[in-house]
């Protein structure tokens, strides 16, 4: 019978039991909770009861849970509510195999590697393509994976310098009425670019290279009549550029330059009436092969799980608007 209870046997070394199920069972908790089975272990055992393919996602997420902890690889939240994720899909092995990827060490040795399959995309598209656009809601890693891609080729010699802009249009007319010169006023703008490098190489090897011209980071509009070669730059909040900001970017590459632009289609500070030039450039770029597009979803948030599923309301909310909007039209048309 389809509903039946079975019982589904598998080991766990002791050692990795409290990693595996988080402290105060909170990752057992969630497993239980989430597929609708009950974990007992004991002296290196698990038992797990449940309907019989429940029960056996259960022990496939419990199994690769202690691989990665095998392979020293810290289990998280993410990781589990991911292979939950995942399970719920039919999909096994997602975990370890995205462990496999590796792209550096922050300055306190921690490694930056992509945590789902989204992600595990986007860093295969940078390592592959000239051009990648990363598009996707806040919280799935376009910027900072971007930013440890292009700190990996740095230190590589694979590039000679890294260039980072933003476009500052949330400041627009307001500039003018905050303190400072120029560099002070657009610093607000960019202080999510500062910050991910600090993380990554460390204050002291920023400031350095920064100094020697090495490291740039700018408003977009500081990018007008200059060849950038052999850099790797990258467009944070593209979906903020105007259409003929963004065409003034993309042809500024030279040779030897790889480019990344990230944005959030949702999230545009434009004028209500305006086309963002990220929208445009998906729709004219999309035949040309060197060029890759890699679309994010709520399933890549790596943020706290209630991010997650913010994320997640708002896709919902505004699919249902474009749903009553279209429905709206087409009665319209009718009478």
């Amino acid at each position: 019978m389809p509903g039946s209870i079975v019982e589904l046997h598998t080991e766990i070394p002791a050692s990795y039991e409290a990693e595996i199920f988080g402290q105060f069972d909170e990752y057992r908790k969630q497993i239980e909770r989430t597929l609708q089975v009950t974990l007992i272990s004991r002296d290196g055992y698990l038992k797990i009861l449940g309907n019989e393919q429940n029960a056996s996602l259960a022990r496939q997420l419990v199994e690769e849970l202690g691989r990665l902890a095998a392979r020293g690889t810290p289990v998280t939240s993410q990781n589990v509510t991911y292979g939950l994720a995942m399970a719920v899909e039919n999909r096994s092995s997602v975990l370890t195999q995205i462990d496999q990827e590796f792209i550096c060490n922050t300055i306190q040795g921690k490694p930056i590697r992509p945590k789902t399959l989204g992600q595990k995309e986007y860093v295969d598209k940078i390592r592959t393509k000239m051009i990648v656009f990363g598009v996707g809601p806040a919280g799935t890693g376009k910027t900072y994976l971007a930013m440890a891609m292009a700190v990996t080729a740095f230190r590589n010699e694979e590039v000679s310098r890294i260039i980072l802009t933003r476009p500052a249009i949330e400041a627009g007319e307001k500039l003018g009425f905050l303190p400072g010169d120029m560099q002070s006023k657009v610093d607000p703008y960019l202080r999510p670019l500062y910050d991910a490098l600090y993380q990554i190489m460390g204050a002291d090897s920023f400031q350095k290279n920064m100094e020697k011209g090495l490291i740039e980071v700018a408003p977009l509009a500081y990018m007008r009549g200059r060849t950038l070669d052999n850099a790797f730059i990258i467009l944070d909040e593209a979906q903020n550029t105007t259409p003929a900001q963004m065409k003034m970017f993309l042809t500024r590459i030279g040779f030897g330059s790889k480019v990344i632009v990230t944005g959030d289609a949702t999230q545009k500070d434009l004028p209500r009436d305006a086309v963002s030039g990220l929208d445009m450039a998906m729709k004219v770029l999309s035949g040309i092969e060197d060029i890759a597009f890699c679309r994010l979803t709520s399933k890549d948030v790596v943020r706290h799980p209630l991010v997650q599923q913010i994320v997640k309301a708002y896709e919902d909310y505004e699919a249902k608007q474009k749903r009553r909007d279209e429905n709206r039209r087409r009665n319209g048309r009718k009478s």
